[in-house]
């Protein structure tokens, strides 16, 4: 049927089924709730509220109709709709955590509601992977994708090989290879606010200079995640006619992705928020792992990715693959720049989820 019907049958739907599970439980003091997806979520749980005595905290992570106009456009009736539901609907909530001070700022300007910047931050599992554990998952990775498959045959009975690591089966040492590759990794939900073909583009780039005669590595990039524009992406990807790079998109088990963070030599980063004042996740979660980023310019970034001192901004294919030339120039050279914003990342001694709740949210309850 018509979307509006959709979307109709849809809220309906999650509303009743919402407040059947809210009402079934032992009522709470606090009711928390991630935005988006506010709709129908945040009139119901203030319903609740109203009923059972629990207080409403609203963490607004972004806005939803922002990421419904991406696929509507932003003068859609549904797309308005949305937004005159979440202003009205958002000032109804005891307190506000939001992600970013210009979010913060937003929501006091435009919508009338005050609220407390909380930063993302990692959980305690995103930290960098020993060399030992980089190994098992190389392997593991290998059986079912070619990128981390060993690029020779063993020559050595005695020697189990990665496309980046070996080990010696006798003394249980782990190396790295001479010559390996270089491993970057991306991670996206595949929607509309990441334009993964800013970096195919630059890829080609990158490519075209080894060809020509830079003194750079191999690569292995990993896209990780699954979502509707997936194969729209992996058809142009099958496109290429890449020598020096592999270009792999798995789907990773819950416990192997921070380790392949962790394992990973640079991040990238294209999302742009819908609103322009959320931050990827995906960069807290990398930065949890020590892993430098490039991420894509946009209005609020720079409260967390700070150029030049824990990874770069770029606004374009062709300022990525610059970027990508630098910091491969001295592949693996422990003095490159690469290495620098690692050393900078370690130092930082960055809060972790637990930590940040107790020092900024915990007060705000009691």
């Amino acid at each position: 049927g018509p979307y509006i019907f959709q979307y109709g049958v849809k809220v309906i739907f999650q509303s009743v089924h919402l407040l059947w599970k809210l009402m079934c439980r032992e009522p709470a003091a606090y009711i928390f709730l991630q935005n988006p997806p506010g709709l129908p979520a945040i009139a119901v749980c203030w319903f609740v509220g109203c009923l059972c005595g629990s207080k409403l905290v609203i963490d607004w992570h972004n806005y939803g109709y922002s990421i419904m106009g991406l696929v509507h456009g932003p003068s859609h009736r549904l797309v308005l709709l949305a937004k005159w539901y979440e202003k009205l609907c958002g000032r109804l909530s005891h307190l506000n955590l939001c992600v970013t001070n210009s979010m913060r700022e937003d929501l006091a300007e435009n919508w009338g509601i005050k609220a407390v910047t909380v930063y993302d931050k990692p959980a305690s599992f995103f930290k960098e992977t020993p060399l030992d554990l980089q190994h098992q998952l190389f392997m593991k990775l290998g059986c079912t994708y070619s990128a981390f498959k060993a690029r020779s045959e063993r020559l050595d009975p005695a020697t189990e090989r990665s496309a980046f690591t070996e080990r010696d089966c006798q003394s249980g040492v782990v190396t790295y290879l001479r010559g390996r590759p270089a491993l970057l990794i991306s991670s996206t939900s595949w929607t509309e606010d990441e334009d993964f073909s800013i970096l195919l583009a630059a890829l080609e780039k990158f490519e075209q200079l080894i060809l020509d005669g830079e003194s750079l590595p191999s690569l292995v990039c990993v896209i990780t995640g699954k979502g509707p524009l997936k194969e729209y992406y992996g058809g142009l990807i099958n496109q290429k006619c890449f020598q020096h790079i592999q270009v792999c998109t798995p789907w990773l088990e819950a416990e192997d992705y921070p380790l392949l963070l962790g394992s990973a030599d640079l991040g990238v980063c294209l999302h742009k928020s819908s609103s322009g004042l959320d931050l990827p996740m995906k960069v807290v979660d990398m930065f949890g792992c020590c892993l430098p980023v490039c991420a894509v310019n946009f209005q609020c970034l720079h409260e967390l990715v700070k150029h030049e001192e824990n990874g770069l901004v770029f606004e374009d294919s062709e300022e990525l693959a610059a970027q990508l030339q630098m910091l491969f120039s001295k592949f693996p050279d422990s003095a490159g720049k690469l290495n620098q914003f690692r050393k900078n990342l370690r130092e930082s001694e960055q809060l972790r989820w637990d930590e940040s709740w107790k020092q900024r949210v915990l007060p705000l309850l009691m």
